[in-house]
């Protein structure tokens, strides 16, 4: 699914109704039917109802939704507020439409917000995905004025105040809806964290815009669902054998965090590689043979922690980092891997995860041995230390993906919605996951996940974007039966499977 700008989809909806042959208006009428059917199925028509309009098409959408609201039997209160005597041709005409369904109530003072009842649901149709700069005045106070109800509140197609491509200003007024209705395509704000409270949970709704302007228009931004994700799983062969899905590697623990290693190593199991060898320090033998019977152990010269490397020609994958420490034997075997995998023959796939990122960040000349498409899988704190600091989010992300086309590896930026960024430039959000995942030891489970589908010879693209993919659907998973607050990561290895 691809996420648009909004000079995108100002041209996609010009194109729909140029080709569709399908006026504004009625284009406006098919998403404020959209946006009625989603809410029907959400809150029944016993509870009252109070749009709040602006003037522009935004407020168009929210006249019709109250007149539509209204002849679903809703008992519907319309608030205008007028904040300027420039209203839309669609807004004027909607108004027109409401003649024999609703008497609309004009806003025209800070002082004039009205009292609500603690049960009405109020719908936020003040200002669109087109705004150019910070709300003010009158428009302001009804948002911090909807902001301080305890009512629910709901957005139309996004949170008025909020911009959709880029990062507002601490203290910019912006509603904080408990939902946000948003239509055919998600906004790049639904992914950033810094938004969360101003997009609350947030449902597409489709309104028939063009297919193909959408196939065709180019974007670096997606949204990976469960229907992108399946096309990318491979069928199993009648005639397969554990060879043909791979000898993963996975260098992993030191003395006290062998838990790591195991974590990882059960997830890559778990996720369909055929051979599992793990590389552990001499401590960790009794504690690995004992949790991984189907793996097989090399331990390490060092009793605590990596030191070495092994011949690397049999892995088709080699994952490493969990656990590791930052000793600087492991700092040296780092470097040896590095150096052995950028030999020709040696053709194993790299993920590299926890303490051997924090191990790029303070050797920064190891980044220029990283072989291409690479997988790093940094939390924002891990990728700060490794790209660098920003100042927002939407700063963060374009520091991501530029590290990513210098350095021509795919980056794993956990978090709500892990963005899987590309050496192209795209970046591909996850749709899966929960907070019950922000536990110590599920980024172990993702490295173990991705060294899996490496070593079965998926494209590391693919590879990273159906990693992301699983590991989160897994922690859904877990969440259903443990709940949010009880999930551990040995949960999210058990969820696996598709």
């Amino acid at each position: 699914m691809k996420i648009l700008n909004v000079k995108q989809i100002r041209a996609l909806d010009a194109y729909t109704i140029e080709n569709e042959r399908v006026s504004s208006l009625d284009l406006m009428e098919r998403a404020s039917k959209a946006f009625v059917r989603w809410f029907c199925d959400q809150f029944v028509n016993t509870r009252p109802v109070a749009v709040f309009c602006g003037k522009g098409n935004n407020g168009g959408d929210g006249l019709a939704i109250a007149r539509i609201l209204s002849m679903n039997s809703y008992d519907v209160q319309l608030y205008i507020i007028e904040y300027t005597d420039n209203a839309s041709e669609d807004f004027q005409s909607n108004l027109s439409r409401l003649k024999d369904h609703l008497q609309p109530v004009s806003v025209a003072a800070n002082d004039a917000f009205p009292t609500l009842a603690a049960n009405v649901i109020c719908i936020d149709a003040l200002l669109g995905s087109g705004l150019s700069r910070p709300v003010d005045g009158l428009l302001a106070n009804i948002i911090h004025s909807l902001n301080g109800l305890s009512n629910k509140l709901v957005s139309v197609d996004i949170a008025s105040g909020l911009y959709a491509d880029k990062a507002n200003q601490k203290g910019d007024p912006v509603i904080e809806p408990d939902f946000t209705v948003s239509f055919q395509l998600p906004k790049l704000a639904f992914m950033m964290p810094q938004n969360a409270k101003f997009v609350g949970s947030w449902h597409l709704v489709d309104i028939g815009l063009s297919e193909d302007f959408i196939k065709n228009i180019e974007t670096p931004y997606y949204y990976t669902d469960k229907l992108t994700a399946e096309k990318l799983i491979k069928p199993r062969d009648k005639f397969s054998h554990k060879g043909t899905f791979g000898h993963a590697l996975l260098m992993a623990g030191s003395y006290g965090k062998m838990g790591a290693a195991v974590l990882s190593g059960k997830a890559c199991l778990r996720s369909g590689v055929g051979l599992l060898t793990m590389h552990i320090p001499a401590c960790g033998y009794d504690i690995i043979q004992i949790s991984l019977p189907e793996a097989m152990t090399i331990t390490d010269q060092d009793a605590k922690n990596l030191s070495e490397v092994t011949e690397l020609e049999s892995y088709s994958a080699i994952g490493i980092g969990p656990g590791v420490g930052k000793e600087s034997a492991t700092v040296n075997a780092v470097e040896i891997l590095l150096e052995k995998l950028n030999l020709t023959a040696a053709k194993a796939k790299l993920i590299i995860d926890a303490d051997a990122l924090n191990i790029l960040s303070e050797n920064r000349h190891l980044l220029e041995k990283l072989p291409q498409n690479t997988v790093l899988t940094p939390h924002p704190k891990e990728f700060q230390r490794l790209a660098g600091e920003s100042n927002d989010e939407f700063e963060r992300l374009q520091i991501g993906i530029d590290f990513a086309k210098r350095h021509k590896v795919i980056i794993c930026l956990k978090g709500a919605n892990t963005a899987v960024i590309l050496p192209n430039g795209e970046v591909h959000f996850n749709s899966t996951g929960n907070p019950g995942m922000a536990t110590g030891g599920t980024g172990d489970v993702l490295t173990g996940i991705l060294t899996s589908l490496l070593a079965q010879k998926y494209d590391p693209v693919q590879a990273a974007i159906l990693a992301v993919f699983q590991h989160g659907l897994a922690g859904d998973r877990a969440a259903e039966e443990k709940g949010e607050s009880a999930l551990i990561a040995s949960d999210v290895v058990e969820g696996l499977g598709w």
